[in-house]
């Protein structure tokens, strides 16, 4: 994915509603998010995180030049991998119906600390850095109110804060890793205030120089440029090329210091963690593993022969998967919690079951293999929502990339998630890399471990399962089948570094295995 920012790649996650022209010309543009090539593993082979995101504070007057010099960082960097540009803006407080008048009528003074919402700003922040999923408020400055709707951000990187008053308050400077305060002239900022104000928000002239004596240039002297002495770095706010490449320069070294790369131990676990609790050998028993797998019957043993087969048409190929990811989601229905029921029968006789007894139930599907799941989950389980996550791997590191995460919103809001029930659907379990990744994607949204079943038609026995199980053992593992083996091999058509023969990007395959299943199933 290119790292150039053009206006598609700014992703503005103001607002999506569905309203006037009006409101939505007046949105505030500034939180943004830019993906360049998706984000690395953020936890070791213990399940654990390694490491928070790296926060970036950047402060200054009002017309300084912060949100450019925030997208200036970010482009300085090149490929790097998720940012979230976050402004304070989003973050003014709830406003009465007399507060609303005054701001009307340019009487409300938004450039006092007060006018921040400090706490929410500080929470959001947290959860953010400790890389959980935050839902951030939305502001329109044409209606001078906080919306009803929020936002939902996840999986950033990098952190970028924006606005007057990034460096006030204590508990938010805790939280940074580096601090930014742009210094520009005050009739340049008077000028793009008037340009921006004018333009963006739909506010006259005169009450813009009104807002400007009465509160703008009062807040500037008493709070903002104080704050100054907080920064690591002062930046002018124009010409400041070398500023921004230094600071990107400092961000490209502790982000290098933060990688972390360990799939190569997880393919070949018996090499790494020899010893240690859960790390298996090759000829492991399946008890060891703790793995749900469906009973060898002829029927299923039938299924296998057909989907392993290289002769197997595309039609018997996806008809077959089906009835597969089926029966395996019938499988795993049984690690739902019931709660016992009697009702009375046509015939007026008392029968006594059980009826399920979870509030919420979703399935999430690892793109693209894991799609081959989802038809038979929902045949399985109807009328329940279903998300996604992309998982690639890296052409250079082959470590496990997440792009993209589109998650049900039983996940998405905390509240929710620790009382859901996940199906995770993949279709092979060979390193186990992009287990790791989903399972500990789940976890950051607060879905209990042991109410996450992950369905999936092959498990490799020597492969990343045992270091899997010994990081999540709480996590119920439904499978089809057990193959013995991974085999390391390069995958052809990648050039990547690492490789002096240029045969490509290095893999690992499952053996026998079914092949590249996303493309059976798909192409």
């Amino acid at each position: 994915m290119s790292s150039e920012l053009s206006g598609d790649d700014l992703t503005s996650v103001a607002s999506t509603l569905p309203v006037s022209p009006t409101r939505d010309r007046f949105q505030p543009k500034k939180n943004t998010v830019l993906v360049s090539h998706g984000r690395p593993p953020w936890y070791d082979e213990d399940g654990k995180p390694t490491g928070d995101a790296y926060v970036v504070a950047v402060s200054g007057g009002s017309g300084s030049g912060k949100t450019h010099v925030a997208r200036q960082i970010v482009k300085s960097l090149g490929s790097i991998p998720t940012v979230i540009i976050l402004s304070q803006d989003s973050f003014y407080k709830y406003h009465s119906p007399e507060e609303l008048e005054l701001a009307h009528a340019n009487k409300l003074d938004f450039d006092h600390p007060d006018a921040i919402d400090m706490p929410m700003f500080a929470a959001c922040l947290a959860d953010l850095k400790a890389c959980k999923q935050s839902n951030i408020p939305v502001y329109s400055f044409a209606e001078h109110q906080r919306l009803e709707e929020k936002k939902y951000l996840y999986g950033a990187t990098i952190i970028i804060t924006e606005g007057i008053m990034a460096l006030h308050d204590p508990v938010l400077r805790a939280l940074y890793d580096l601090k930014v305060f742009v210094q520009c002239d005050s009739d340049l900022m008077l000028a793009r205030r008037l340009q921006r104000d004018v333009k963006e928000r739909g506010r006259s002239v005169d009450g813009i120089l009104d807002q400007y004596l009465r509160f703008v240039k009062p807040s500037y002297d008493n709070f903002v440029r104080p704050t100054a002495a907080y920064a690591d770095i002062i930046v002018p706010g124009s010409n400041n090329t070398v500023a921004i490449e230094l600071i990107s320069a400092h961000i490209r070294r502790q982000l290098q210091q933060r990688a972390n790369q360990f799939r190569q131990k997880l393919a070949i676990p018996h090499l790494y963690f020899n010893g240690r609790s859960g790390a298996s050998t090759p000829d492991s028993r399946l008890e060891d593993l703790d793995l749900q797998v469906l009973p060898q019957t002829p029927q299923l043993k039938g299924i296998f022969t057909i989907l392993r087969s290289n002769s197997t048409s595309r039609q018997d190929f996806v008809f077959f998967a089906d009835r597969l990811s089926t029966i395996l989601v019938e499988h795993a229905q049984q690690y739902l919690p019931y709660f016992p029921k009697t009702i009375t029968t046509p015939v007026g006789v008392e029968s006594h079951g059980q009826i399920l007894n979870a509030k919420h139930i979703c399935g999430v599907s690892i793109l693209r293999s894991g799609g081959a799941l989802e038809r038979g989950f929902r045949r399985v389980i109807n009328d329940v929502p279903v998300g996604s996550l992309l998982v690639q791997s890296d052409a250079k590191t082959s470590e496990p990339l997440l792009l993209h995460a589109m998650l049900p919103v039983c996940v998405k809001l905390r509240h929710l998630a620790k009382e859901s029930w996940v199906f995770l659907l993949d279709a092979q379990i060979g390193t186990a890399a992009a287990a790791f990744m989903a399972i500990r994607i789940l976890l950051d949204h607060g879905v209990r471990e042991e109410r996450i079943i992950f369905v999936t038609f092959l498990v490799a026995r020597g492969g990343g399962v045992s270091v899997l199980r010994r990081a999540f053992p709480r996590v119920k593992i439904v499978c089809g089948a057990v193959d013995d083996l991974m085999q390391e091999g390069w995958l052809e058509g990648y050039r990547a570094e690492g490789n002096p023969e240029g045969l490509g990007r290095k893999i690992w395959v499952m053996q026998p295995g079914m092949g590249q299943i996303g493309d059976r199933y798909y192409l």
